[in-house]
């Protein structure tokens, strides 16, 4: 049958067409050792017709799925016994670090751009203030959600669980485990439980003289976040902080030219400030409160939740410009160009590091610590259990709370929560593969 036998006999719709090429099996291919032989090939055209309704275009054929996943994975937890990973790769600062040494032994300035040369940036200045608000929103919200929802912390671990009974997961790791069998000692949790309280040194001229290991008690520290905001425009009258004019100058890593410096001024009364980290540091946030109507809890848990994600996303914008530096061993932070000489690191191989700390690039989660926790579908339901324990899921702190007070599940946690997963019985879990 010819080509436009074909055509008359197909209805009239989109039509693709492609041709095969047909190679035949012979004796002579088999006896060489399976080598093709030139001659033997017997090309024979045939026709293929795919009758679809729509028209076949490359750029419909293969549909590119952009939806989130269904199930995400927690970040790993890192050893304790190993040091952290590089934010940045490693190859990238030496080669910077090479082209900072070049430029100096020419003896050309390093070229610097604020706030890396000591000036603010007029853009972050709103943000940092955006920022300081909604941390406040933040604590306060938290301080009266938790006289609701029930937070407990584990006395021996770090365990935290946000219900109103503790979980019977197994996979405590404090001191006496084995005694206990793995089970956790369930204390009321306050809200350092579920908001980490990530202190740092405040300084009046984050490019002055640096915090030795005595001078360590003349400085305060207040909270990382505080810090990062004040340091971005945000001015405090309890904590002062120094407005460059003129940029300074740097030759390689030494700074040729900081404006001189300038003396800090007084303290302000011991009462103005505890007044002021009351509203902004965690450990004055009052839980006490009376308690609110239940048409108020859902608006104070959306309004709460949406603070908390304003934080982060603040915190960010401004990480990306304002450096901050965190140890590559322990959980201390510090906000400025360079880190503090204070020798208080205990944690792996600080003897060898005569206790100071490995400086390197700080990471959102570690100022803004998620402090992830299992989510708890059904808070009046049965308590979780170790045998369903890979079904259920787990989202930060903080969300997990406004989320138990009828706040609704942000969609970026909704993977990580699990809760396409149908949790069977404990007899059921023994069978699935």
């Amino acid at each position: 049958m010819g080509f436009a036998n074909v055509m008359d006999i197909l209805p009239q719709r989109s039509i693709c067409l492609g041709f095969v090429e047909k190679r035949p099996i012979t004796h002579e291919f088999l006896k060489f050792r399976y080598q093709p032989l030139q001659h033997v090939r017997q090309r024979t055209s045939r026709i293929f017709a795919c009758n679809t309704q729509e028209p076949c275009h490359p750029s419909t054929r293969f549909k590119r799925y952009d939806g989130r996943p269904q199930n995400v994975d927690l970040p790993p937890i890192l050893p304790k016994n190993k040091k952290k990973p590089f934010p940045i790769p490693i190859k990238k600062l030496i080669r910077s670090a090479r082209q900072d040494k070049k430029l100096a032994e020419m003896g050309i300035e390093k070229p610097l751009e604020p706030p890396k040369n000591g000036l603010l940036v007029p853009d972050l200045v709103p943000v940092a203030y955006e920022v300081l608000e909604h941390w406040k929103v933040l604590i306060k919200g938290l301080s009266q959600l938790l006289n609701v929802v029930t937070v407990y912390g584990c006395s021996k671990c770090s365990e935290v669980h946000v219900g109103p009974v503790g979980h019977r997961i197994q996979d405590c790791r404090g001191t006496g485990s084995e005694q206990r069998r793995s089970r956790h000692c369930w204390v009321r949790g306050s809200i350092n439980d579920v908001l980490i309280p990530i202190e740092s040194y405040h300084l009046f001229d984050p490019f002055g003289r640096r915090i030795k290991h005595e001078t360590r008690f003349n400085y305060d520290r207040i909270p990382a976040v505080v810090e990062l905001c004040i340091q971005a425009g945000v001015d405090f009258p309890e904590y002062p902080s120094r407005r460059r004019t003129t940029p300074i100058r740097m030759l390689g890593k030494k700074v040729i030219d900081r404006g001189g410096y300038v003396e800090e001024p007084k303290p302000y009364r011991a009462e103005d400030c505890m007044s002021l980290l009351a509203e902004l540091d965690t450990y004055g946030a009052q839980t006490g409160r009376p308690p609110l109507p239940p048409s108020d809890i859902r608006k104070l848990a959306e309004r709460t939740l949406k603070a908390y994600s304003t934080v982060r996303r603040g915190v960010r914008q401004l990480m990306k410009k304002y450096t901050v530096k965190a140890c590559g061993y322990c959980s201390e932070i510090h906000v400025g160009p360079w880190g503090h000489n204070v020798k208080l690191c205990g944690a792996f191989k600080h003897q060898w590091r005569d206790g100071k700390h490995g400086w390197q690039d700080a990471t959102l989660d570690e100022v803004i610590p998620q402090n992830y926790v299992w989510h708890l579908r059904d808070p009046n339901g049965p308590p979780l259990t170790t045998a369903l324990k890979r079904f259920y899921g787990k989202a930060p702190a903080v969300v997990e709370v406004c989320v138990q007070a009828g706040a609704e599940i942000p969609e970026s946690y909704r993977p990580m929560m699990r809760l396409d997963i149908v949790l069977p019985d404990s007899e059921e879990a023994r069978l699935v593969a």
